[in-house]
This record gives C-alpha cells, structure tokens and sequence, in this order.
C-alpha cells in the first residue's frame, strides 16, 4: 500500500482544494460551509499526517535526512495552512502566514519530487 506515493499526493492534493475551497467560502462570507469545509480539511490533515509518516518509515532508510526534512516541512505546511485560515476567520492579517505557506510548499514539493520514491517530475 504504501510502496508508492499515490495515496499520500492523493489526499494533500484534495487537502489544498479544501483549504482553497475553505478559504474562498469564507472570504464570500458564507461561514457555514466555511466551518464545514474546514473541519473535513481536518480530518484530511489527519490522513496526510498518517500516509506521510508510513513513508517516512518505510522509505528514510534511502537518505533519512532528506525525508526528516520533508516531513518537517509537510508538517510546517499543515500549520501555515490551518494558521492562514484560522487567522482570517479572527480577522487579522494573514500576508506572512500566506508566505510562508507558498515557501514551506514549494520547498516541500520541491523535496518530494527530488526524493528517490514517487514521482520524478525534476530530473
């Protein structure tokens, strides 16, 4: 099951669109599905947090420092990600957490398509 990382890109891919779909609800002012969408991203942070440690243990053995990293970085991820959103619902300013959000991403996916498992996009 987890000899490939079809599952793991699987559920960050819909936990970005529920973040983006979370966000832009509540950006409309349409507070209820915003909470609900945020809640089932929740539940979707669970899972991402769960595939990505099954291939952190699975794999790290390849280059574990690497793989520490991206782990760190998927984790930081999901902060920027719940901190943007719980930010805007208070009401302050979110341009920092938008950020670092885009660097820990892009830093992120830059590492998970360079590592020796899944895809290689950046060869």
């Amino acid at each position: 099951m987890f000899e490939t990382t079809h599952l793991h890109i699987t559920t960050w891919v819909l936990g970005l669109v529920l973040f983006f779909v979370a966000y832009s609800l509540h950006k409309k002012g349409n507070e209820k599905a915003s909470k609900i969408s945020h809640m089932i991203l929740r539940v979707f942070y669970i899972l991402i947090i769960i595939t990505g440690a099954a291939l952190f243990f699975i794999h790290s053995s390849i280059d574990a420092a690497l793989y520490g990293v991206k782990f760190i970085l998927g984790i930081l991820v999901i902060g920027f990600m719940e901190m943007v959103l719980v930010r805007s619902k208070k009401g302050k300013s979110v341009q920092v957490m938008w950020i670092l959000l885009i660097i820990a991403l892009l830093a992120t996916l830059y590492l998970g398509f360079r590592l020796p498992v899944g895809f290689n996009f950046l060869a």
